[in-house]
C-alpha cells in the first residue's frame, strides 16, 4: 500500500537497531560512563561533534528499564512499520525520528551552559515517539482505529512532567517528525510512491539542518 517492498522473515532492521542499542548499553556500563561520554548529545557540543544528534539515540541510563522500555515499544510498532513502508522508508524514519528528537531538545531546553544545553540526553524515546507518530497516519490509510497509539502517545508524554529528569522535548521533537513523514508516506499517491520514499526524508533533513543552525545562530553560537 505505502510502496515498501513485501518482505517474509524476520523484521532484519528492528533486530539490528535493537542489537545495536544492546551492545551499545554494555559498552556503556563497561567502560565507566567513557562510552556514554563520547557518543551522548548536549546541545553545547552538537555544533562541533553533530554525529552525537543520532548517535544518542543508541545509549540509555545505566538503569535496565530504560533500555527495557524502549526496545518493548520499538519492538511493538517497529515490525508493523517496516513491514508496512519498507525497509528503506523505515531506516529513514526511525534515524531522522531520532536526530529529530535532539533538535527538539536543542530548540526547547533552556540555552545556557548551566542550564539545559549543558545536559547530556541520551536514549531511544525520541525515535520511538516518531515511530509512534508515524503509525497513527499508517493505520488511518489502513482504514483501521488508531486510537489505542494516540492514549499510550498522550500517557508517555505526561510522564516527564510526574517523574524529573526525563527530556519532554526530545519526545515532542521526534514525534512530530514522525507524524510528518508517516503522513507523508500514507498520503503518496502511488505513481509517486517512488519520489516521495527520498524526497520526504530529504525535506525532513533539512528542516531540521535549517532548525538547528537557526537556534545556535540565535543564541550567537554561529
Amino acid at each position: 500500500m505505502f510502496g515498501g517492498t513485501v518482505r517474509g522473515g524476520r523484521p532484519v532492521v528492528t533486530l539490528t537497531i535493537i542489537a545495536l542499542c544492546a551492545v551499545s548499553w554494555v559498552l556503556q556500563l563497561v567502560t565507566g560512563g567513557e562510552w556514554t561520554q563520547r557518543w551522548a548529545f548536549a546541545p553545547s557540543v552538537g555544533l562541533d561533534e553533530p554525529w552525537r544528534f543520532l548517535t544518542a539515540a543508541f545509549l540509555h541510563s545505566t538503569s535496565p528499564l530504560h533500555i527495557l522500555f524502549n526496545m518493548y515499544a520499538l519492538w511493538l510498532v517497529g515490525p508493523f512499520l517496516e513491514q508496512a513502508f519498507g525497509r528503506a522508508r523505515f531506516v529513514a524514519l526511525y534515524v531522522l525520528s531520532a536526530v529529530g528528537g535532539s533538535v527538539g531538545y536543542l530548540l526547547l531546553a533552556t540555552p545556557t551552559i548551566d542550564g539545559g544545553w549543558n545536559s547530556a540526553v541520551v536514549g531511544a524515546s525520541g525515535a520511538v515517539f516518531g515511530l509512534f507518530g508515524a503509525i497513527i497516519p499508517a493505520l488511518r490509510r489502513m482504514g483501521r482505529n488508531a486510537t489505542q497509539i494516540v492514549v499510550l502517545i498522550a500517557i508517555n508524554m505526561a510522564i516527564p512532567f510526574l517523574f524529573p529528569g526525563i527530556a519532554w522535548q526530545a519526545h515532542l521533537g521526534g514525534l512530530v517528525v514522525g507524524l510528518a513523514m508517516g503522513a507523508g508516506f500514507a498520503a503518496a499517491p502511488r505513481e509517486r510512491q517512488a519520489l516521495v520514499a527520498w524526497a520526504l526524508p530529504t525535506a525532513v533533513a533539512v528542516v531540521l539542518l535549517g532548525a538547528t543552525l537557526w537556534k545556535y545562530a540565535s543564541v550567537g553560537w554561529l
